[in-house]
């Protein structure tokens, strides 16, 4: 330790640096060029540190790839926390889940929008894999996200609000699959008009 007591801080600091650049360099590469393609090395060459210091901060390139697909996860609820925000009744809650997904394809990514990150790693990961369970969980918590809002809009009618809630998180789902097979958000600002009209219906 130096004479002034700063020298053990320093290495957290490092550490915790690192891992940002390295979760960074991951969601770039894991969206672009997939997670089976996308080596430690490039990852660590992208993020600008030594390949120790992966090790230093995921205990393996499993443990990175479950990592980069919690911050997705987080990244999404904080769009919709966004939106959500901006509403103040149930049916503009539900709404603010397709905007979500929305404002997630909008994002300028390097070869282009590819559909949801989550499901495209989920299709690289064997069956039992703990990081289909991070996305299994994420599409639960999306589709019980727009169950509540429902429950909120049919009080009194909750299977009626499971089942609206099933029917609009297969739309969002076949939407984002299509947007992401065209490279355009154009799908889910159909969906998102679908949904409404759905609501309307209700």
């Amino acid at each position: 330790m130096s004479d002034t007591g700063t020298a053990a801080p320093r290495p957290g600091r490092r550490r915790g640096a690192a891992r940002e650049l390295l979760l960074a360099a991951a969601a770039r590469r894991f969206y672009a060029d997939g997670v089976a393609s996308t080596g430690i090395d490039t990852i660590t060459a992208e993020a600008g540190v030594a390949k120790m210091s992966l090790y230093n901060n995921f205990a393996s390139k499993a443990d990175l790839v479950r990592a980069y697909l919690d911050a997705r996860h987080e990244e999404w609820l904080g769009l919709y926390r966004r939106r959500l925000a901006e509403t103040g009744d149930a049916r503009g809650g539900v709404l603010a889940v397709f905007d979500a997904y929305a404002d997630h394809a909008a994002f300028a990514y390097e070869h282009g929008f590819r559909g949801c990150g989550l499901l495209n790693a989920a299709a690289e990961l064997p069956a039992g894999d703990e990081g289909r369970a991070v996305v299994r969980r994420h599409k639960e918590e999306v589709e019980s996200l727009l169950a509540g809002h429902l429950a909120d809009l049919l009080p009194g009618r909750p299977e009626q609000a499971r089942t609206a809630a099933e029917h609009l998180s297969f739309l969002l789902e076949g939407a984002m699959a299509r947007a992401g097979l065209e490279g355009a958000g154009i799908r889910l600002e159909h969906a998102r008009a679908m949904a409404a009209d759905f609501l309307d219906r209700l």
